[in-house]
């Protein structure tokens, strides 16, 4: 149970992103992964992951995508294996932990999901205005967080280029070179059989390499992001000046239909006309209004 409790903590409460989003994505593999298994087992229906990727993964199809609206965002938390899911979280962990020890953990929100959306908008626009893939987009689905590791690693080493990380094998080497690297390889497997995964990629990319670019130049983006999702604050009714003793909190508050009265008067004959019981009334109201 203490195991538990730990690892909860870390993936809700440590207040690091990259745990998040390490946990989501974990959490989504091995659900998946066991209804896939006792689909198998117990019904004998292997088709589970086709419908899976079908209504998760994003299609490059847009008639599909039109019907499926919710996959570009879905997508991003789908892995197609155990070493698919292994090694986009290592790079998530790695470069993300060095990401938000220079950045605020909202940033890295904002770029994950936007650079894993930039990713499948990258992915779906190749894949119907170039001819060598135009042949395969009715049935091509892209599943997994590559794209949205993609714009943390390139934006890390956009922010950081001289930053320098220990590779096995490799030793030190500084965080440009490895982006280079990543770019070299995703723009020649564009010839392979999974070049919609390294559009993707490339998407990605571009979206952490220009958010990191703007945000040199002044402007940050997150916060747009950061507005959205801001919890509004609630509307209070406040009262100022009345030229009235405070109610007792053994005051019961008045009837909708006095203050209803009092209000029509107000329009009428403005706030003056009102009797001293009258402005109590409506300062009575106006508290419990608050209260609530």
């Amino acid at each position: 149970m203490n195991t538990y409790n730990e690892l909860k903590y870390k993936v809700f409460n440590s207040g690091s992103k990259v745990n998040l989003f390490i946990g989501i994505n974990v959490i989504v593999f091995l659900m998946l992964s066991i209804i896939s298994l006792v689909s198998l087992l117990f019904f004998k229906q292997g088709g589970i992951d086709l419908f899976t990727y079908e209504y998760l993964g994003v299609p490059a199809n847009l008639h599909s995508l039109l019907y499926r609206f919710w996959t570009p965002f879905t997508y991003m938390f789908v892995h197609e294996g155990i070493w698919h899911i292994l090694f986009n979280m290592l790079w998530l962990f790695w470069m993300g932990k060095i990401f938000e020890g220079f950045q605020n953990p909202k940033k890295l929100t904002f770029l994950y999901i936007l650079g894993g959306i930039s990713g499948a908008a990258f992915y779906i626009i190749c894949y119907n205005l170039i001819p060598a893939f135009k042949d395969s987009a009715p049935t091509s689905i892209a599943v997994g967080s590559s794209a949205a590791v993609s714009a943390i690693v390139i934006a890390t080493a956009t922010l950081l280029p001289n930053y320098s990380i220990q590779l096995l094998l490799f030793g030190s080497v500084k965080l440009k070179w490895l982006a280079l690297v990543f770019i070299i390889i995703d723009v020649i497997s564009l010839a392979g059989s999974n070049a919609g995964g390294h559009l993707s990629h490339l998407g990605g990319a571009l979206f952490g390499f220009f958010y990191i670019k703007s945000l040199q130049n002044g402007k940050d983006w997150s916060k747009v992001f950061e507005n959205v999702f801001k919890p509004r604050k609630k509307l209070k009714i406040v009262s100022k000046n009345f030229d009235v003793e405070s109610p007792s909190n053994n005051d019961q508050l008045p009837n909708q239909e006095t203050v209803d009265a009092i209000l029509d008067k107000i329009s009428q004959s403005g706030y003056n006309s009102l009797s001293k019981k009258e402005k109590n009334t409506l300062f009575r109201a106006s508290r419990g209004n608050e209260e609530e």
